[in-house]
């Protein structure tokens, strides 16, 4: 490909809406437009990337013996109603109605289709275990929509789905796509962890995300590095600790509520008294469903909502109106409190042994001090509430765990039988006898992996792909194309390179040197050849790595053995 054809433009200056690297970058170096919020025009040089990410995962997908399909984008109603998601899933989900009236969605995902499918053909043991994908555009409304391709409201995704007869076969499908995606992020040339995960909306009991590592991802990983334990925040353990040592023997004070005006946090109360926010009690209350509810927490942890609304298995959980709150418990925000309150009462399980700590009385400008759980008030239930954070026990193995930031590029699912039982998607057992079909769900966000890249591989100058899926493996800069003697060498070179099997893009254009060596290192090609006088007097051209400062010079027959052995070498995972 020569530049001076290839449909690249970019941008000298940052967009003002690009809060991320990749989301910069990729509209800078002329890979993306924005054509409304969260949707997005792919250029060139992106199909470029796109492809190679969707080769490598057609041919793991296939190695792994799963099976490409193409399912619709336009979903019916009615097979969203059968599994209970319709209303279910939420505002996220696109809805529309044709010229007769019938309800349809934009997919989300393809949980109800395939089986569907599945189901109408497969009617025996025999037929099974299957695995499905499929390579498409997924739809989801999110509400804010932001940092480019990382979080849209259009973007491409693979998905495939096993079934099984029963949870064996299960576990062996669930682990061929395991070792298939860790092989698919090596092959593309990412740092990424797998992690324990919350299933969402998706459903199933087990699932885990393939997180690529990079500081300005969206989501907390707590891992350990003694026993390799890791998780999504979500989905994070906090370890039931054990008694406080000396709560068995220390003296209960007798409960006291103190006038508090001014005081509506943990802080002003912790400053108000002179003690540490893990001596007071966080109260929330919270709207599930139809019920309100009340959440205790040690002063210095933070809720984790998704561990509560798995508790209470509840579709709504928001934070309740004030007005509400009110009503309920004659007090506002900031003066609330587990003592003599009538609401079913949650708490996380840090919180049973605290020992004469403070906390709301619910009353304004009043507090309770010397508050004692299972003296003074006792929680419906105790349970695992909070965000782990760092410094926490690790789950496995009692190490302190740490922290990282990481973009979620891949999410595998057991749904085992929610939605075949859901869908009554059967089959006949080798005695007759009729059995609901075991499911798995595999995705992987192939438009994400292609920021998530970017997030992981940039500098100062621009973006510094991978060889795996690099737009270009080698960009050839004539330093003055108007010199018949530098193009004439150039072009050769261009000639040779491709014959050798290598993509290569000739910067042809009538621009500056400097303009095109920006625009390289702006796009991020791994190799650029430098074609200019000094080196052509002496029977050389410049190499210049991407990914290091000096460049070598190179004479010209050893150059296209030298790219070659280059480029094969950083293709290896």
């Amino acid at each position: 490909m020569r530049s001076s054809q290839l449909f690249f433009p970019t941008l000298r200056e940052v967009p003002s809406e690009a809060e991320v690297v990749s989301h910069q970058l990729l509209l800078r170096a002329g890979f993306i437009r924005k054509s409304s919020g969260g949707i997005y025009t792919y250029l060139p040089l992106a199909m470029r990337v796109l492809h190679k990410i969707q080769q490598i995962v057609r041919e793991e997908m296939d190695a792994a013996g799963a099976q490409e399909i193409l399912m619709p984008i336009v979903q019916p109603k009615e097979l969203w109603e059968k599994s209970g998601r319709w209303s279910a899933y939420g505002d996220e989900m696109f809805r529309l109605s044709d010229r007769h009236g019938r309800e349809f969605s934009l997919g989300p995902t393809h949980e109800e289709v395939v089986t569907d499918v599945v189901d109408g053909d497969v009617h025996s043991y025999r037929d099974l275990p299957m695995i499905l994908y499929q390579i498409q555009n997924k739809y989801r409304d999110e509400i804010r929509p932001r940092f480019g391709l990382m979080r849209g409201r259009e973007f491409i995704m693979k998905d495939a789905y096993s079934f099984d007869t029963d949870a064996e076969g299960l576990d062996q499908s669930y682990e061929k796509m395991r070792q298939a995606y860790c092989r698919i992020f090596d092959r593309i040339g990412l740092k990424y962890r797998m992690v324990d995960a919350d299933s969402g909306a998706i459903g199933g009991n087990n699932s885990n995300e393939f997180m690529v590592l990079a500081s300005s991802g969206e989501d907390t990983i707590i891992y350990c590095d003694q026993c390799h334990y890791g998780a999504n925040l979500e989905k994070a353990v906090c370890p039931e600790s054990p008694t406080v040592e000396g709560k068995s023997t220390t003296k209960l004070l007798e409960l006291e509520k103190i006038a508090t005006p001014g005081v509506k946090t943990v802080k002003d109360l912790s400053d108000l008294l002179g003690h540490p926010e893990s001596d007071q009690i966080k109260t929330l209350i919270y709207l599930a469903d139809e019920e309100l509810i009340c959440v205790l927490l040690r002063g210095d942890h933070e809720l984790n909502e998704t561990k509560l609304k798995n508790l209470l298995g509840c579709n709504l959980l928001v934070m309740a109106a004030e007005s509400d709150v009110r009503s309920a418990l004659g007090a506002g925000f900031g003066s609330l409190g587990p003592v003599n309150n009538p609401l079913k009462i949650y708490a996380d399980n840090a919180v049973q042994h605290l020992v004469n700590v403070g906390c709301g009385a619910n009353e304004d400008g009043f507090h309770f001090i010397h508050v004692n759980p299972g003296r003074d008030f006792v929680p419906y239930a105790y349970a695992d509430l909070r965000n782990a954070a760092p410094g926490d026990p690790c789950p496995c193995c009692g190490r302190p765990v740490g922290a990282m930031r990481g973009v979620e590029v891949g999410h595998i699912f057991k749904l085992g039988e929610k939605y075949s039982r859901a869908m009554n998607a059967t089959y006949l057992d080798q005695s007759g006898k009729v059995q609901y079909m075991v499911m798995g769900c595999y995705g992987i966000g192939v438009s994400r992996t292609m920021a998530a890249a970017v997030e992981q591989n940039n500098d100062a100058h621009g973006m510094t792909w991978p060889m795996p899926i690099t737009p270009f493996q080698v960009i050839i800069v004539p330093v003055n194309a108007k010199k018949a003697d530098q193009m004439e060498v150039a072009e050769q070179l261009y000639h040779d390179l491709e014959n050798a099997g290598l993509e290569v893009l000739l910067d042809d254009r009538d621009e500056r040197t400097g303009v095109k060596f920006k625009d390289a290192d702006l796009i991020g090609i791994p190799i650029r050849i430098n074609v200019g006088p000094k080196g052509l007097a002496l029977g050389q051209v410049e190499l210049k790595l991407r990914r290091e400062e000096e460049a070598e010079m190179i004479a010209l027959p050893d150059i296209v053995t030298k790219v070659k052995n280059l480029v094969e070498a950083q293709l290896k995972p």
